[in-house]
């Protein structure tokens, strides 16, 4: 047997503790001050707080989003190397980066990022109850008269992957695996930061 079309999945502590707790004030501060954020996330009916419509430019406006794009760079970089992207010199660039800060029973539904090479989520707090980041095999549509697979498959051969990280843990995957959140069952906020690098 032979592993073809793998998809990998990038996961490793940030390097800073102290600007995971940074992170958690400013996202908390954003969630507060940022009116269009919230209007946007009530009117799609996200039980919580995003600033992906709303604000552009987190690493130009608050010192800890810059630090933490310094510290990205580094991983996306060992990520690519790791996929063996031809990059012709050239580095994958920040593409967006926003917050997300969830309520208790929060979540997100399944989604790709197009236009991008890579996607990612830094993750600022998980308090009890808080779901991870399930990633859905590629192949999942083309495999309706599959039968289903059984429990103790390898994680290689799921379906569907659950990642529920500590918190200052980055996760990074080629942005069109399709992805979620799935809601929790806390009462806790859960924070994360998201972002796309192009290419």
């Amino acid at each position: 047997m032979r592993t073809l079309f793998a998809s990998l999945l990038y996961q490793e502590p940030l390097g800073d503790a102290a600007l995971v707790e940074e992170l958690e004030a400013s996202c908390l501060q954003l969630a507060q001050d940022d009116l269009a954020g919230r209007r946007w996330a009530k009117e799609k009916g996200y039980r919580g707080y995003t600033s992906y419509a709303s604000l552009n430019d987190l690493p130009l406006r608050d010192p800890a989003f810059g630090d933490l794009k310094r510290l990205l760079d580094r991983h996306v970089a060992k990520y690519a190397e790791g996929c063996g992207f031809e990059l012709g010199g050239r580095k994958l660039k920040l593409d967006s980066l926003w917050v997300n800060v969830l309520d208790g029973k929060g979540g997100h539904s399944g989604h790709l990022h197009p236009h991008s090479v890579v996607s990612g989520t830094v993750y600022v707090t998980l308090p009890p109850g808080s779901r991870g980041l399930r990633l859905e095999d590629p192949r999942l549509p083309m495999m309706m008269a599959a039968p289903p697979r059984r429990e103790d498959v390898p994680e290689m051969l799921r379906t569907f992957v659950e990642i529920v990280p500590e918190p200052g843990t980055v996760l990074l995957w080629e942005s069109w695996l399709r992805h979620e959140v799935p809601a929790g069952s806390g009462t806790g906020k859960r924070i994360s930061v998201s972002f796309n690098y192009r290419w």
